[in-house]
């Protein structure tokens, strides 16, 4: 049976957003868990963890109160904003499952020139040293330093590269699908009418 009907229709989009909400609420506990089991200590990365969060909460909570309100300007904005969220995170998710392993390469070392605190937090968690030498850090947060038995970063980030950016790329390509799932419910649910409203009200 087809779900053509305007109960249906805003059913589904209320759904949609509450899954929305939830994830965003997860993006964000996920960075405060971090900080707070000291597994991340860059503020830039749980910046942006934090900032991502906040703005899938804001546009779920437009989406639902556009859904519950059948309110047309918020769910214009709000099937605009999914459908240029959709356009980035789609050509995001294809260039991670489409990275060879010499770009790879050259994203970690780009990566690992730019940021000091999770260079830190790299070297201590992979107990690892320096990018392509272990000389390259004078000081190292890695438990195998003060033996000098570390070895470089790069073999063994390259080892974990694949597998993350194919598990970051399929989690985004499926979030993306879900994006334009929720502009065609949105731009279905805006032209149907309400059943309960005026009849000869508009829309």
């Amino acid at each position: 049976m087809v779900c053509g009907g305007f109960s249906c229709s805003k059913n589904w989009l209320c759904a949609l957003n509450l899954l929305y909400t939830l994830v965003s609420l997860l993006l964000i506990g996920i960075a405060a868990w971090g900080i707070g089991f000291g597994l991340i200590s860059s503020f830039r990365v749980v910046g942006v963890a934090v900032a991502v969060g906040i703005f899938l909460f804001l546009i779920a909570l437009v989406g639902l109160i556009g859904a519950i309100k059948h309110h047309q300007v918020l769910l214009f904005f709000y099937m605009i904003i999914l459908l240029l969220v959709f356009i980035i995170q789609f050509s995001v998710s294809c260039a991670c499952l489409t990275l060879n392993k010499e770009q790879q390469s050259k994203l970690l070392e780009v990566g690992w020139n730019n940021t000091n605190n999770a260079k830190q937090d790299i070297e201590r968690n992979l107990n690892c040293c320096g990018f392509r030498n272990v000389s390259e850090e004078p000081e190292c947060s890695a438990e195998c330093f003060p033996s000098h038995s570390c070895q470089p970063c790069a073999p063994i980030m390259k080892e974990y590269s694949g597998m993350v950016l194919r598990f970051v790329g399929g989690i985004g390509l499926f979030f993306s699908f879900t994006e334009i799932l929720g502009v065609w419910l949105t731009y279905r649910y805006r032209n149907q009418k309400d059943p309960r409203a005026n009849p000869s009200a508009f829309l």
